[in-house]
């Protein structure tokens, strides 16, 4: 809801970077301004606390803690351009699609979709928030005679891209002391270098450090060492 009077500020979805077109070649989008300001914001984020099982223990264990999930946000917006003559917002419905598949350019390391910028005007609540266009749902509501649609309703789900902080590893350097992860099904090196560095491309650091050559064949179960984000750019680039 908006009170008070002075100039109208419209909400902006921003492509960081500027526009990058998706990989299946569609038209590339800078920005997304709403024709109208969403009545609603809904905004989450949750710890992620484990309880290790204890047998025979007359209580719950002690949780652990295992780090901060993202934060995701909710709104709800229309497209409306029933009073012009040329209306037709399917464009804008489809530019919206597009910023959920990955861009060209991470299509030569790791296929990620373009990160977004939500700005609206002074409001400060989601200042640095960077995020990606998780999920979007296009509901038509209104048509030209010819099937034309020309008002339309969409929900969006965004969610957050974590700040570029190097992981923390054992300051002794000797492979037995590094942090290890244990690949699941669907996990990738490029999943576990965007986890812990911020930056899917490490992946290349990732595979040298642990000797693998073909990264697209590691099998569920494998542990896999984690080097510095140092050493990590430094394998990269010699991969590369």
């Amino acid at each position: 809801m908006l009170i008070g009077g002075g100039q109208l500020e419209h909400a902006v979805l921003r492509v960081e970077g500027g526009p990058q077109a998706p990989a299946d070649g569609g038209e590339p989008v800078g920005e997304l301004r709403f024709m109208y300001n969403p009545a609603e914001i809904t905004t989450s984020k949750a710890a992620n606390w484990n309880r290790p099982p204890a047998r025979g223990a007359r209580s719950s264990s002690k949780p652990e803690y295992h780090g901060a999930g993202p934060q995701s946000v909710q709104m709800e917006i229309w497209f409306d351009a029933w009073d012009s003559p040329d209306a037709d917002i399917t464009a804008s419905v489809k530019g919206l699609m597009n910023w959920t598949k990955p861009t060209k350019k991470s299509m030569a390391s790791a296929p990620q979709p373009p990160i977004l910028n939500f700005e609206w005007g002074a409001s400060n609540v989601f200042q640095g928030f960077r995020c990606f266009l998780k999920s979007v749902s296009a509901k038509y509501v209104l048509f030209k005679p010819d099937g034309t649609p020309i008002r339309a309703s969409c929900t969006l789900s965004l969610e957050e891209v974590p700040e570029e902080t190097p992981a923390q590893n054992p300051t002794s350097g000797s492979r037995e002391s590094r942090r290890s992860h244990v690949l699941d099904d669907g996990d990738s090196l490029a999943g576990i270098a965007y986890r812990e560095y911020g930056d899917p491309n490490l992946w290349r650091g990732i595979a040298a450090f642990n000797a693998i050559d073909d990264p697209l064949r590691v099998a569920p179960g494998t542990r896999v060492l984690v080097p510095s984000l140092v050493e990590a750019k430094q394998l990269a680039s010699r991969d590369a």
